[in-house]
């Protein structure tokens, strides 16, 4: 029992509130103190009767101090609109309803102008992963996400697709040789590369930023953890494409995907705790505290996250130099996308911030890429510029399990006999990225038919991800 988490149902059948003492409780229940559940529960339902008598503890005196003035607090709160702004959700049948309570909350923020919510989206912080949300003059960093600028990047070389076979051997040892994984990797000074990026005058832009350029040096060209990979595999033109003027037939491609590193989760995490101090919302929408553009927080977030999403880009450019030399091999066609990000864009004639935190850029005639699991396919897509998507697609497949629950529930045998059914060669990983732990792609895909056309087709083949137990994401 003392190694079981409590959480807000467990409050609330104490008698707490959703309010901002519920999260100052759970906050202090992170330290636990040595006390099995029943002994913390016992300790907050204490603190709620008599607040009180707890003035002069030292664990529990913050969350008395808010029980005794809630009513104040609440009443200092910004209101929320009292019902969400109707938003148009894809593949409804397949999205939890905690994506979709976080996504109405969402709809209920005062600077809320549209919303939309992709089929792959699952719970998250603040905004969903694959919700979309455009608001006026207003960014929430928990609306982007923690991995700023995340990205797609692919490549298609001037190679056939029997390339794999033949030289198997060859391409695994060029990812191995070519690339680094994980939360908090990075390369030793003699390995570190050079990078335009570099020299950006965005990281002259406070001292806050200004000590992020080491680390930036430091990781420029790697991967993180979690979902983040890179693969080689084919890619299927069933047609020709006369925008990249690729014929039909099968090629040889590289497709990773991965973000702006320590850097960006630093950015976040600043402003984040910076947007909390400066917009306080009722307890259910706090993740989603935004900064107001025309403000000194909100313009510097706004150079920091599109540092953060030049910095990716960056990286990804790395590798896929790095890779393409090894290779010796001619380019083809490069295509690329940010999700995790903000733009400005025009919607219903008036400029709004678009967040897409995990989805992907569809306006008219713009490609992206949406990657399946390790071992089902990914799709090169072209956007159809949907409105009622707010211009938007998935980002992926979509988790249709924790990690945790991946971990503990799924079978090495069964990933081990579907990457060898498929043909995948797999390089690091756990089980909480095999192919079961998420969602059909296929079923995904139909869900957004009206949103993009599919160009190409690409199978994974040769996979490398962390396996160090990263979760970075």
């Amino acid at each position: 029992m003392k190694n079981k988490r409590i959480n807000g149902n467990d409050l609330i059948a104490l008698g707490y509130k959703e309010n901002h003492a519920m999260g100052v409780a759970l906050k202090i229940n992170k330290k636990r103190l040595g006390l099995t559940k029943e002994e913390m529960l016992q300790k907050f339902k204490d603190v709620l009767e008599t607040p009180e008598s707890f003035l002069v503890d030292s664990t529990f005196e913050p969350l008395a101090n808010v029980l005794l003035n809630i009513e104040k607090i609440d009443d200092e709160l910004i209101t929320l609109n009292d019902k969400p702004n109707e938003y148009t959700v894809y593949g409804a049948e397949n999205i939890e309803e905690g994506a979709k309570d976080q996504m109405n909350v969402a709809m209920t923020l005062p600077v809320t102008v549209a919303g939309a919510l992709m089929p792959d989206a699952h719970q998250g912080y603040g905004l969903p992963i694959g919700g979309v949300l455009a608001t006026k003059n207003a960014i929430i960093p928990y609306g982007v996400g923690v991995d700023i600028g995340c990205r797609m990047a692919l490549s298609v070389f001037d190679l056939p697709a029997t390339y794999l076979d033949l030289e198997h051997h060859k391409l695994k040892k060029i990812l191995i040789d070519n690339t680094k994984f994980g939360a908090g990797h990075s390369f030793l000074k003699h390995e570190r590369s050079d990078h335009a990026v570099l020299d950006n005058s965005l990281f002259e832009t406070n001292a806050f930023i200004r000590e992020l350029k080491d680390k930036a040096w430091t990781q420029l060209g790697t991967s993180g953890g979690g979902n983040h990979f890179v693969e080689f595999g084919v890619m299927e033109f069933k047609e020709k494409d006369e925008v990249l003027n690729i014929e039909k037939g099968s090629y040889l491609a590289l497709l990773t995907h991965s973000g702006s590193r320590g850097m960006g989760a630093t950015i976040a995490d600043h402003y984040t705790k910076l947007a909390k101090e400066l917009c306080k919302l009722p307890f259910k929408a706090q993740n989603l505290a935004y900064l107001d553009l025309d403000s000194e927080a909100g313009h510097e977030y706004w150079l920091a996250m599109n540092l953060a999403g030049d910095y990716a880009s960056a990286c990804h450019e790395m590798i896929h130099v790095k890779i393409k030399s090894a290779l010796g091999a001619e380019l083809l066609a490069k295509v690329e996308n940010h999700h995790n990000f903000a733009w400005k864009e025009q919607f219903n004639g008036e400029e709004v911030i678009v967040h897409r935190k995990g989805a992907t850029p569809a306006s008219k005639d713009v490609m992206g890429i949406i990657p399946g699991s390790m071992a089902t396919p990914g799709f090169l897509v072209r956007g159809k510029g949907e409105e009622t998507s707010i211009n938007s697609a998935s980002h992926g497949a979509g988790r249709l399990m924790s990690r945790t629950k991946a971990i503990k529930s799924l079978s090495k045998s069964d990933l081990s006999s579907l990457l060898a059914d498929n043909g995948v060669t797999l390089i690091g990983a756990g089980m909480d990225e095999a192919p079961m732990a998420y969602k059909d792609i296929h079923t995904v895909m139909a869900a957004q038919k009206d949103l993009v056309d599919i160009v190409a087709t690409f199978l994974p083949k040769i996979v490398r991800m962390a396996d160090d137990g990263s979760r970075e994401d």
